[in-house]
């Protein structure tokens, strides 16, 4: 019989670590591995932005080079926005441009004629 530890080294300071935390920005997901002291700082660091930011469902954050282009939601929210202003838009493909510009500045009146 054989027995396999992993031991974890917090990434910060080099002692031993309670966690992996994991956590995604722009679009690229991290993980660190953290002692619990070093862990509730970074959740008492991020909390601020977290109160605050709106929660991505059923998308993986991506590893390109920056921010995916829209949110994974962001399309049916423009498409709701866009009917409710009068503005014809299909219910498939690409949302307009000028639709997603328009709806990211809550102004109808952008909307290319």
């Amino acid at each position: 019989m054989r027995k396999q530890t992993v031991e974890l080294i917090d990434d910060l300071n080099g002692e031993i670590a309670a966690e992996t935390v994991e956590f995604a920005l722009d679009g690229i997901a991290y993980e660190i591995d953290l002692g619990d002291a070093n862990a509730e700082v970074l959740r008492r660091v991020m909390a601020p932005y977290l109160e605050k930011a709106r929660r991505q469902t059923g998308a993986k954050p991506t590893r390109g080079g920056g921010p995916s282009r829209a949110r994974s939601d962001e399309p049916v929210k423009a498409r709701a926005w866009a009917r409710s202003h009068g503005i014809t838009v299909r219910d498939r493909g690409r949302v307009p441009q000028s639709v997603l510009e328009a709806y990211r500045a809550g102004d109808p009146a952008l909307v290319a004629a």
